[in-house]
């Protein structure tokens, strides 16, 4: 582990923008690149610690789409979306700050070890906690200020009625930060917070490049990852943008192929990294 650094509010690597959140700490507690407290593009990406597969690919397809737009993504590192979220960033070579509910120098969730490990090597720890202090429950609300703080906006994927994201993306409005929510289908439990944030005005959270575009990141569309894609594997992408998830079935049908072309199709843009399987169904993934 490497040296745990103390900013003092008073200090010019004091991020402004913290200055605005209830009782801003007096200090904060980092572990990796402290430069990041002043990254030029950030955004919150939060959700429920319990998520299905959708959710799960929309957090790391965020988290890659900042990446590659120069984004910082903050999240809490718990279980879930934030854990997801991190992922997509770390994966593509993108930077992440994780805010924790503890001292820097703890990792939880313990199943979280591997990417508390990898955040500090290219990303940043953070927390107003000192160094050996262990989670308490009412800690987790007061970090989710600080998430809130460090955003240019916040990023809802999934979450239930009661989850701790939806103080983020309330912290964030009160802050005049962009909420964003991703909406979900309306049966999913963890759809339910999301859903309600948008019709209680929250902005839905439909094409990432919109967010990206929105926080002054680069454009995520001109990688020319695109550009190398057959005719047949974009139709393939644009049926799944409009229905979020298909099964092999139904996109024969959409296709008019047997399943053992389309199988062959979608197995090539899983290994490109544009979508992803599970469970029978196919899931956009990763832009």
């Amino acid at each position: 582990m490497g040296g745990i650094y103390t900013v003092e509010q008073t200090e010019p690597a004091y991020p402004e923008n913290l200055l605005q959140v209830y009782r801003p700490p007096e200090r904060l507690y980092c572990l990796g690149d402290v430069d990041l407290l002043k990254s030029p593009f950030t955004t919150a990406v939060v959700g429920s610690r319990k998520c299905s597969e959708y959710g799960k690919q929309t957090a790391m397809a965020i988290g890659k789409a900042c990446s590659l737009g120069n984004v910082t993504v903050v999240s809490g590192m718990a279980k879930g979306i934030d854990r997801f979220a991190h992922l997509g960033a770390l994966r593509h070579g993108g930077k992440t700050i994780a805010v924790l509910g503890c001292g820097v120098d703890v990792c939880y969730p313990t199943e979280n070890r591997k990417i508390y490990e990898e955040i500090q090597e290219v990303g940043l720890i953070i927390s107003e906690y000192p160094p050996g202090t262990e989670p308490r429950p009412y800690m987790f609300p007061q970090r989710n200020r600080l998430i809130a703080g460090l955003s240019q906006a916040v990023v809802v994927v999934e979450a239930g009625p009661n989850s701790g994201a939806l103080i983020t993306a309330e912290l964030g409005e009160t802050l005049g930060k962009l909420v964003y929510s991703v909406p979900g289908n309306i049966t999913n439990p963890w759809s339910l917070g999301t859903n309600k944030l948008i019709a209680d005005g929250a902005l839905p959270l439909v094409v990432i490049e919109d967010l990206i575009r929105q926080l002054g990141g680069k454009s995520v569309l001109n990688t020319g990852e695109r550009e190398k894609l057959s005719q047949t594997e974009e139709i393939v992408l644009q049926i799944l943008q409009e229905e979020g998830e298909i099964s092999l079935e139904a996109l024969c049908e959409k296709m008019v192929k047997n399943p053992v072309e389309m199988n062959g199709i979608v197995m090539i843009l899983e290994m490109k990294g544009f979508l992803t399987t599970n469970f029978g169904k196919i899931f956009i993934a990763n832009f």
